[in-house]
C-alpha cells in the first residue's frame, strides 16, 4: 500500500510486487547527502497520506505487515488494523520532520507518541541515524518495555536487538558498500520474514543482518538479494551470530 502521482511506473521499478496505490498529485521524494558524521536529508515534495480507509479489507488478516513511513505519511491509526497480523512498526518516518528548505529535522523521541501503536506491534524497528546519539539510551530502554522486540540498527556497527529486556548485538557481514541507503528497511522486512517463518528472534535477527549487507551493495532496489544469495553468505560466515 503507497501512496504516489501516477506517473511513477511502480510495476517497472519492482516488478513481481502487487500494489494497492493511492492516488497521489506529488510522490514523496528523498535527497539523501552522505558525507563525515550524519547524513543530511531533503525532502522537495511528499505524497498524499496513507489512513485506514485506503486499507484492502482483505488484506486485514495478511501474516506479516511492516509499516514503513518515508516523512510520516502514514496514519499511526493504521496499526490498529491488523489484529491478525505479525505488525513491525519502522520508526524513522515519524522520528523526522520537515523543516525550512525542505530539510529534514529530527523529532524528539518525547515527542514520538508510539504507545498506540506499540500495542498492536510485535516490533520496533530504527536506527541509529533516526535519534540523536544522547537520546538513543533512555529511548530504547524506554519503547523495549512496551513492546516485545526492539531493533535498533547501526550501519558499519552491526544492529542491537532487545526481546522483553534482553539486548545482544550482531556484527554487520562483509559488503561492498556502493548506497547505504535503506539497509534498515531491507533489516526490517527480511527480520518479519523469517521470524514468521521459523519463531526464532536470533535466527531472524541474522537473516536480516544477512540480508541488509546485500542490499547496500547497489543503488536502491537494484540488490535486493535472492533467499539463495542469503543462504550462501549465511553459510560463508558462521561467526558472525548475535552474542
Amino acid at each position: 500500500l503507497t501512496s504516489a502521482s501516477a506517473d511513477l511506473p511502480l510495476s517497472e521499478l519492482l516488478p513481481g510486487i502487487d500494489f494497492e496505490v493511492v492516488h497521489s498529485r506529488s510522490t514523496t521524494q528523498m535527497r539523501n547527502l552522505y558525507g563525515e558524521g550524519p547524513r543530511l536529508q531533503f525532502v522537495p515534495q511528499r505524497a498524499a497520506p496513507l489512513t485506514p480507509d485506503y486499507l484492502p479489507p482483505d488484506w486485514r488478516n495478511i501474516p506479516i505487515v511492516l509499516l514503513g513511513p518515508v516523512i510520516g505519511e502514514v496514519d499511526e491509526a493504521m496499526a490498529a488494523r491488523f489484529g491478525g497480523s505479525m505488525l513491525g512498526i519502522g520508526a524513522q518516518g515519524w522520528l523526522r520532520r520537515v523543516g525550512r528548505e525542505n530539510r529534514v529535522r529530527p523529532v524528539m523521541p518525547a515527542d514520538f507518541h508510539v504507545h498506540g501503536m506499540l500495542r498492536h506491534a510485535r516490533a520496533l524497528f530504527l536506527s541509529d541515524e533516526d535519534i540523536p546519539p544522547g537520546e538513543a539510551p533512555p529511548a530504547l530502554t524506554y519503547w523495549s518495555d512496551l513492546v516485545q522486540i526492539v531493533a535498533f540498527t547501526r550501519g558499519y556497527n552491526g544492529a542491537d536487538i532487545c526481546v522483553r529486556g534482553n539486548w545482544r548485538h550482531i556484527d554487520a557481514f562483509p559488503a561492498n558498500v556502493v548506497d547505504p541507503t535503506g539497509a534498515g528497511d531491507v533489516f526490517a522486512a527480511a527480520f518479519l520474514i523469517r521470524l514468521w517463518e521459523s519463531g526464532d528472534v536470533w535466527k531472524a535477527t541474522r537473516f536480516a543482518a544477512c540480508a541488509a549487507s546485500f542490499s547496500v551493495e547497489g543503488e536502491g532496489t537494484t540488490a535486493i538479494p535472492t533467499r539463495n544469495q542469503i543462504e550462501a553468505r549465511l553459510k560463508e560466515h558462521p561467526s558472525i551470530v548475535p552474542r
